[in-house]
Parts: structure tokens; sequence; C-alpha cells
């Protein structure tokens, strides 16, 4: 787990601060410290032959940002985007990204003995982008790994 997030609490517990949204039925969790922002949809420029899962650049006051459809990421079914739907934009390495959700939950702090590492496939997504699983009293939360997320992802070509 990163230490970035992590946060000592009453005794030697440590709690990991996670910024929480939705993408089709499942919940995922990041790192706090990753997220710059989290905005409404706004604008989505598309970019040509840029890969299939970023949608296109946002300009947010003056930078342009690429967007990755997440539910394209983990080759999920497009739905119509509505109200709920936002754009979680988050610092990877020297880059700024956008992600497009489904909806954005809520900030969460957890134990870190609650994470248990990712079993080989959740729902259909490689384990390669998952950091674990976070069980929560009524639900399980995956942790997405952000820097395998666009590993393979070439962004000096979109922006």
């Amino acid at each position: 787990m990163s230490s970035t997030a992590v946060e000592h609490a009453h005794g030697d517990e440590r709690l990991l601060q996670l910024v929480t949204f939705k993408i089709g039925e499942e919940e995922f969790g990041v790192d706090i410290l990753a997220v710059q922002e989290i905005i409404r949809l706004m604008q989505i420029t598309m970019v040509p032959r840029a890969p299939e899962f970023i949608v296109g650049v946002i300009n947010l006051r003056g930078k342009v940002i690429p967007v990755v459809d997440m539910r394209r990421r983990f080759g999920l079914p497009e739905v119509e985007r509505d109200n709920h739907t936002r754009i979680v934009v988050m610092e990877l390495g020297q880059k700024i990204v956008g992600f497009l959700v489904d909806a954005v939950s809520e900030v969460l702090r957890i134990p870190a003995d609650t994470v248990e590492p990712a079993p080989p496939v959740v729902s259909g997504i490689g384990a390669e982008y998952l950091k674990g699983v976070g069980k929560l009293d009524d639900r399980l939360l995956i942790l997405l790994d952000l820097d395998n997320l666009l590993a393979d992802t070439d962004l000096n070509g979109v922006v």
C-alpha cells in the first residue's frame, strides 16, 4: 500500500483515505492524494487516433487534460451519461488525467488491515489494475492501481 494516504489514528491502526466512485455496479477507491478535483461532466473534445478508451480532452482552466472512459477501459458496455456522471481529475506521475465515472460516492477512511490482495480476476477487470480489495461492513471496495491503469498508454500523442 502507498504510505502517502496512510494516517496514524488511535494507537497503531493505519487508515487509508480514499475517494470512492461507481463504474457499473462496482465500487472503486483511489488514494485521495492522487485526486485533484471532481468535476461535473463538461464538453469533451474527441482526439483522432487516440486509444479507444480515451474519449477525448477537456479544457480545465486553460489546461488540456485527456479523459479516460473507465467503462471502456474495463470493457464494460457504455451507458447514457446522466447528472451523476463525473470526471475525477487525478495526477499520475507528471500527468494530469480525467477519469469518467458513473458516480462519485464518498471519501472514506478504512483500516489498512481490511484490504486484501486482489484475486486474479475481479468482475472481468484485470488484476494488474488492482491494488487490493477493501472489506467494508456491507460491501467490497476495489482499490485501483493508478500507475498500472495507464502504464501501457502513451498520452503524449493525446495532449
